[in-house]
């Protein structure tokens, strides 16, 4: 059905939804909370659409888009491995 939910107590629940219409995956998190990702074919990642807006905005302006700003939410990978490396500890490498 397009969902994926990844209970982890006594953490929360996280969820990934895929938007097919708007060729987006929806992310719930108990930490970051919602967000939501779009995939880049430049990039081949599925990125933040807060930070592609930023990215596109900087492109036309001129200016210089700060990355920090986003940090591991960047990516749907990297928010997804930072989160479960602050609960577990675990290093996991998840480039999507």
């Amino acid at each position: 059905s397009g969902v994926l939910t990844l209970s982890m107590p006594p953490h929360g629940t996280w969820v990934l939804n895929k938007q097919t219409p708007n060729r987006q995956i929806w992310w719930s998190s108990p930490i970051s909370g919602p967000r939501r990702y779009e995939y880049d074919a430049e990039e081949e990642l599925w990125l933040y659409t807060r930070y592609v807006d930023a990215r596109d905005a900087a492109r036309d302006d001129g200016t210089d888009l700060n990355e920090d700003e986003y940090g591991d939410g960047r990516t749907l990978g990297r928010a997804l491995a930072s989160e479960i490396k602050m609960l577990y500890g675990l290093d996991l490498d998840l480039d999507m």
